[in-house]
């Protein structure tokens, strides 16, 4: 019967540390683009005066970086079995930090650190129990235009009017989707007709009829054939 092999903790320190503090990785958070993992602490706060990934450079996201974080929850069960006493360690170390921030005028604890979204789903989640709607972030101007186009024979034509206010003003973290959805509501179209989306110099929007919204965001211009 062969020898089992044995392995110390240190083997593994190279898959289990974060290269920014050198610790083992707590809240161990994954960057999408490169999948390089970090602590969760320690991304968020280089996000906070960079978008670009602190191991290998790339750009992770022209403006909210944070968005392209996800928190590896299988990673961190597997620090936890590998680093004996290290969960025990950090629920003290949290328990010890809300006691010496405790409020000591009442006897409360002080406000809890407002969460990081790290995906659209929890902006989804924020909106749909009352949140800012993004209301603090850099706001630009759109204006809807709407283009008609002449109808080819045999097609079938929805008659569309355009939108009484064309201009509208939102975050600089709006989303195709989220444009799709406000031209769908705004407009009153069927909910039979399905969008997709592509995008080659232009963000197009096809439905089943001919007629164009261009959105116009500074000097570029986006068009919407619907």
């Amino acid at each position: 019967m062969a020898a089992q092999r044995r392995h110390l903790v240190r083997d593994f320190n190279r898959y289990i540390t974060c290269s920014m503090c050198r610790g083992y990785l707590i809240k161990p958070t994954a960057v999408t683009e490169c999948l390089h993992t970090f602590c969760k602490s320690c991304i968020v706060q280089h996000f906070e005066e960079s978008n670009e990934c602190p191991e290998c450079g790339i750009q992770v996201h022209e403006t909210n970086p944070l968005e392209m974080l996800r928190l590896d929850k299988t990673l961190e069960e597997i620090i936890f079995k590998l680093v004996p006493g290290l969960r025990e360690k950090e629920e003290q170390q949290e328990i010890e930090f809300w006691r010496k921030n405790k409020s000591r005028a009442n006897g409360e604890e002080g406000p809890r650190p407002k969460r990081i979204r790290l995906s659209e789903e929890d902006d989804e989640k924020d909106d749909e129990q009352g949140g800012d709607y993004h209301r603090s972030d850099p706001q630009i101007a759109i204006c809807l235009d709407c283009l008609r186009n002449n109808s080819q024979s045999g097609e079938s034509i929805v008659k569309v009017c355009g939108l009484m206010k064309k201009f509208i003003r939102c975050s600089t973290r709006v989303t195709v989707g989220t444009i799709k959805k406000f031209l769908c509501v705004k407009l009153k179209l069927p909910s039979s007709y399905e969008a997709r989306t592509q995008s080659f110099i232009s963000i197009i929007i096809y439905l089943s009829f001919f007629t164009f919204f261009s959105l116009h965001v500074k000097n570029s211009v986006t068009h919407w054939f619907i």
